[in-house]
């Protein structure tokens, strides 16, 4: 059984996917970071924004893999192609398996999944997103997009250049020095163009 927070019909508001239509499958857990407020102070990745303890949310819950094929499938527009799923979390990998690529594949789905890198995925998954968190041993170097939060402390863009991905985006963190952070993220791009310009536009559209 798959533990899974919420599930959800939106647009992909960041990196190269900005603006298509997708399946956000986020699962419950990760590994850097228990999801609880009173745990974040010793979590290993401490400016996480997303919810991803429990399953509580929208269409969240407890599913075999076929049960949760078929509720993202019934959220897909009917009569629609090119399904679209993000299994996203927390850390996707700690529940994602082949069985459950499968089963979307079988289903129409293409499979992305945006992981921190430090779990070993399952095979066949259509696209890999990458987005490294600083203090951890990163060990899926490759895939189709790799996106960083700029600045993080303990981690530069620089280390990410012996990396092999199609895609190099950064993006600004952000807290409360947002306005700061994304004038250092633009300078950066301009100044190394083999990085590319990741905004939230979900947040700046308030789209859910």
């Amino acid at each position: 059984m798959y533990s899974v927070k919420e599930i959800y019909y939106t647009l992909q508001g960041e990196g190269y996917h900005t603006g298509r239509s997708a399946i956000f499958c986020r699962f419950s857990g990760c590994n850097l970071w228990s999801g609880r407020e009173e745990d974040r102070s010793k979590a290993i990745c401490k400016f996480c924004d997303t919810d991803f303890w429990g399953t509580d949310g929208v269409n969240g819950g407890k599913y075999d893999a076929q049960a949760l094929v078929d509720q993202c499938a019934a959220l897909w527009p009917e009569h629609m192609n090119n399904k679209f799923v993000v299994c996203t979390g927390g850390e996707p990998a700690l529940q994602l398996d082949p069985q459950l690529v499968e089963h979307f594949h079988q289903a129409g789905f293409t499979v992305a999944i945006e992981t921190n890198g430090t779990l070993e995925l399952p095979p066949n998954i259509d696209w890999v997103c990458v987005s490294p968190k600083a203090n951890t041993d990163i060990i899926i170097n490759s895939g189709q997009e790799l996106k960083l939060i700029y600045p993080q402390a303990g981690i530069r863009p620089e280390d990410m250049l012996s990396y092999n991905f199609e895609h190099y985006y950064l993006q600004p963190m952000d807290n409360l020095d947002l306005i700061e952070n994304r004038i250092k993220t633009i300078n950066y791009c301009k100044n190394n163009p083999q990085w590319k310009l990741s905004l939230q536009i979900h947040k700046v559209l308030n789209i859910p």
